[in-house]
């Protein structure tokens, strides 16, 4: 029973609503959440700062980074809140 759904579970399926760029207010953090289930944060210089995986369920994401740690994030009214951060999407 999958409780979730993985970027990566079905590639022929369009990208998944929350998929694109994330960014705080001041632009320090971006993170992006890629099609194939992955994402990729940047810290201000520093590119690549966290990665690894994420599922979503309905508004709600759970990260797992590459080294073990895991974090949620809830999307309400087009905002990411992740942790102790909220993210805009950015305009593409």
């Amino acid at each position: 029973m999958t409780t979730g759904t993985s970027m990566n579970d079905d590639t022929s399926r369009a990208p998944h609503p929350y998929v694109g760029m994330w960014v705080t207010a001041d632009g320090y953090i971006r993170q992006e959440l890629l099609p194939d289930g992955r994402y990729d944060e940047a810290r201000g210089e520093r590119q690549s700062a966290y990665t690894g995986s994420y599922t979503v369920t309905g508004s709600h994401i759970d990260y797992v980074d590459d080294i073990g740690f895991t974090a949620t994030g809830d999307v309400r009214d087009g905002v990411l809140y992740h942790e102790h951060l909220v993210l805009y999407r950015e305009a593409t």
